[in-house]
């Protein structure tokens, strides 16, 4: 099991690094008392959902309870069952006081110090100061930006960049709604129907016979691959943007043969390209006569 500690001044970041960690497949947790961290984690150890990466949130609004960090680290290191980790963010003092200015909310020690954010942020850091000299990792986000700071969490974590992204590739008919989730939609009317075709029409875009008579003619083929093309160059800048999930779908008229047979292809060949990849043929059993 691997477990990330997520720790840092207040307003440095971390609530951006929990969305990253959760989008690249770790069960998060943010506030968590740190006494209660070994607990959790055998608790996770037991669960049937399989978690075997987990990342925890704590800060200085543990209050008196946030130097149990220290034993409860030391706990788990101890077990050869669990790799723990240590990430911690900080920035500079003036950049956390203007982010909490933007954004309006109080500093969690704003009341222990009437407040006075420089008082507050001096007294965290120096709580701070040991817990910092024994991360794993160290991100400084003062000239970061929000999507900045998620690239670099990326590439702290994933081995590969394309890990970041979950694609759903799926067709759908014209005739029962335009699919209103997709980010990109294709329209392959255009492509000649297997419907009219009498020993085609009960077949489905799943199917070798469809694909192959689709994918017969060379307006077909052109087109997928000037999509490849597309689709190919568009997917790093998504992903450099920060999306964690991008939908491509693929329209025809009923949502069975051609829409179905791009979505295939272009799952194939997403899945060769070694990203995530998830098909979904939304109106593939409609009108279906059983």
């Amino acid at each position: 099991m691997k477990l990330l500690i997520v720790t840092g001044m207040s307003g440095s970041g971390k609530s951006s690094v929990m969305d990253v960690m959760e989008d690249i497949g770790f069960y998060c947790i943010d506030n968590i008392p740190p006494k209660l961290i070994p607990q959790f984690v055998d608790l996770c150890r037991k669960s049937e959902m399989s978690l075997d990466r987990i990342a925890v949130a704590v800060d200085i609004r543990s209050g008196d309870m946030f130097t149990e960090i220290f034993r409860a680290r030391q706990t788990l290191k101890n077990e050869n069952s669990v790799d723990v980790k240590v990430l911690f963010i900080e920035a500079e003092d003036e950049v956390l006081i203007k982010r909490y200015k933007e954004t309006r909310r109080k500093h969690p020690l704003d009341e222990k110090f009437n407040g006075n954010m420089h008082d507050a942020i001096r007294y965290e850091r120096k709580q701070l100061t040991q817990l910092r000299e024994i991360c794993d990792y160290y991100i400084e986000t003062t000239n970061y930006s929000a999507s900045q700071l998620k690239e670099e969490v990326k590439s702290i974590f994933l081995e590969k960049t394309s890990d970041s992204i979950i694609i759903k590739v799926m067709s759908f008919g014209f005739k029962y709604g335009v699919s209103t989730e997709s980010d990109l939609v294709f329209d392959v009317r255009c492509l000649p129907n297997p419907y009219y075709i009498d020993r085609l029409r009960n077949h489905t875009g799943v199917e070798k016979c469809i694909q192959d008579y689709v994918m017969g003619f060379q307006e077909s083929q052109e087109l997928f691959g000037k999509l490849t093309n597309l689709i190919d160059f568009l997917i790093p800048l998504y992903i450099k943007e920060g999306k964690s999930q991008l939908i491509i779908s693929f329209g025809c008229t009923g949502g069975k043969h051609r829409s179905i047979t791009f979505a295939e292809l272009m799952a194939e060949h997403l899945i060769k390209e070694n990203y995530k990849v998830q098909k979904y043929h939304r109106d593939i059993t409609k009108d279906k006569k059983f």
